[in-house]
């Protein structure tokens, strides 16, 4: 087992962009991301595990550097040559995300390598649809945002972070997303819910965040728009994919209601920084 350590989001994509695309679903996150960091390059840090035939088995994407690491699907003794490569490298994690059973590993060896506390504190659950259920009944329709929203479109990120727990409000990653065409409103008179929709990686497109501000919820609009991005993306011949949070009964309950169904469980954990190293 090797790993390759590289600052290049185009240099992993060169290396292991065919080991990705042959799991389109579960590597859709790190494919998504390593496409935008090459084409809107910043600081990162990323990992190639190739085993003894040189063959990629495993990635790991951090971007920007004091984000958490995602990763995908291992075998477990690609969690450890990785966890090695990074420890060995004096490279210090703020945290990891990635497929339950994976990332589990993934912090158990890092907190026995770093002597460092690893915290789980978010659980997720990827879904695809193959066959939408349209709500009925529900007032308004889909519309592609534009350059007038950007405000609104602003404020709602930041308030959806601020419930996720995430800083997504960066107003020129807003712009860059809106400029792509990749955000959408349910309409009803005004504004009511918003969503993106990600560039179609290996034939597959995510839909996230969703988001109704607290006054507008309860009247079926994030379910509304999802169905119709949904149906949007397969009527394209793609595939279409989400994440929820666990911990968010209505959202799950909700999704599958239209047609999702679950794929696999993703995990968060954060990592303590006060380790000794062996």
């Amino acid at each position: 087992m090797t790993v390759r350590l590289h600052d290049s989001a185009a240099a992993v994509l060169a290396e292991a962009g065919t080991f990705l695309e042959r799991e389109p679903v579960l590597h859709n996150v790190i494919l998504t991301l390593l496409h935008n960091r090459a084409a809107h390059p910043e600081p990162g840090r990323y990992a190639v595990a190739h085993d003894a035939d040189g063959a990629p088995v495993g990635v790991l994407f951090q971007s920007p550097l004091h984000f958490l690491a995602t990763i995908t699907p291992m075998a477990d003794d690609v969690v450890a040559a990785v966890v090695d490569a990074l420890v060995e490298a004096g490279v210090r994690l703020p945290g990891v995300n990635g497929v339950a059973a994976t990332v589990a590993r993934f912090a158990g060896q890092w907190a026995e390598r770093t002597k460092s506390p690893v915290v789980p504190v978010q659980g997720q659950r990827l879904y695809e649809v193959t066959d939408v259920r349209v709500p009925e009944g529900v007032a308004g329709a889909c519309r592609p945002a534009a350059q007038d929203d950007l405000g609104l479109l602003v404020e709602w990120f930041e308030e959806f972070g601020v419930e996720a727990g995430e800083v997504l409000s960066d107003p020129d990653v807003v712009q860059r997303r809106l400029g792509a065409g990749h955000l959408w409103f349910w309409q009803h008179d005004v504004p009511v819910s918003f969503a993106g929709l990600s560039d179609t990686r290996a034939g597959v497109a995510r839909i996230g965040p969703v988001y109704t501000p607290l006054e507008r919820r309860e009247r079926g609009y994030a379910a509304a728009l999802t169905a119709e991005l949904s149906r949007i993306v397969l009527d394209r011949g793609e595939r279409c994919i989400l994440y929820t949070d666990l911990a968010n009964p209505v959202s799950n309950s909700v999704y599958r209601r239209i047609g999702y169904r679950a794929v696999a469980e993703v995990l968060r954990y954060d990592f303590g920084t006060a380790g000794v190293r062996e």
